[in-house]
């Protein structure tokens, strides 16, 4: 039988069959990506092949084969730098959800997870959520972000998942689609899908006031089917996201506005540091090119983490 995963536990997968049955369902054996070296060879979205089995008059199904992915988003895996975890699989799109204040979302982050759904060709959307709750000078920061991301290709949507605006655009933007859910613990990740489909009823949480970071609510990945020919990816909140697997000299090429440039440095190789003749410094100097952006780039290519751990989920 042929399925998809829509939840993984670690030792569990719940599939849901092309006869829309779903199944608990295990591995069998030592089962390996070739070449990849993850802690979780299964991830939601996988499509996988598997045989039903009884014990107890209990069915289960024994996973013994995945399908060529289309896509993935990977991360570093949990105090483990060398190996990596798939988020989920086969995605059509990303939500990420971004608010400039309880808890903050630093462009470090952003431009991480940015860099790492370009290398695997996934489209982002840019959600900037809780305007409601901002007063002067953080809509001001919202709509100075809107501009340094828009400039360089990236969709913006201000939402307010509490009031209800602007949720019809993501709605529209979901339909006939795998649509993957993604930010920092307390940024409305659940509230927003609440308002997108009721019936859910996702647990939500509230900020901590001692720390302004979200308590986590989401435990493992999973997938919903939606009311209105959608599916949806929930995520556990991220505290930092670890690049991987992706070498200096291409990096530049997953920042679209270095990549444009390129042509135009004095050497094929260039990585925009201290080259001669660089025509991404000098767009940077002449205030071409947003500064943050550039310093996360410098960051990347440097192996450093951001400021906070990047490999843990919350």
């Amino acid at each position: 039988m042929t399925g998809i995963v829509y939840k993984s536990t670690g030792s569990w997968y719940w599939v849901k069959s092309e006869e829309g049955v779903l199944l608990k369902c295990r591995i069998k054996g030592k089962f390996r990506l070739k070449g990849i070296k993850s802690t979780n060879p299964i991830a939601v979205g996988d499509k996988v092949d598997f045989d039903i089995e009884t014990n107890n008059d209990e069915e289960t199904g024994v996973i013994k084969n995945i399908h060529d992915r289309t896509n993935c988003i990977v991360r570093k895996s949990v105090n483990l730098s060398k190996q990596t975890h798939i988020i989920a699989a086969n995605i059509d799109q990303v939500f990420l959800l971004i608010t400039i204040n309880n808890p903050p979302t630093f462009t470090t982050f952003i431009d991480r997870f940015l860099v790492t759904a370009r290398a695997y060709r996934i489209d982002v959307i840019l959600v900037f959520n809780k305007i409601d709750a901002y007063e002067i000078e953080q809509r001001a920061e919202v709509l100075y972000l809107k501009d340094i991301y828009e400039k360089i290709g990236y969709r913006c949507i201000e939402v307010s998942a509490t009031e209800n605006k602007n949720v019809d655009k993501i709605k529209e933007l979901m339909l006939t689609k795998t649509s993957m859910f993604v930010g920092h613990s307390g940024v409305g990740k659940s509230t927003l899908v609440n308002s997108i489909e009721p019936n859910l009823n996702l647990k939500t949480n509230i900020i901590s006031d001692q720390h302004k970071q979200g308590q986590h609510t989401t435990t493992f990945a999973e997938m919903f089917d939606l009311s209105f020919d959608a599916k949806i990816i929930d995520t556990p909140g991220i505290k930092g996201f670890g690049v991987v697997d992706i070498e200096k000299e291409e990096l530049g090429d997953y920042y679209p506005e270095f990549f444009e440039l390129k042509q135009h440095c004095k050497f094929n190789n260039c990585i925009h540091v201290n080259e001669p003749k660089c025509a991404v410094k000098e767009a940077l100097e002449n205030e071409e090119i947003s500064w943050s952006r550039y310093k996360s780039y410098l960051q990347i290519l440097e192996g450093e983490d951001e400021h906070y751990r990047t490999d843990i989920w919350e």
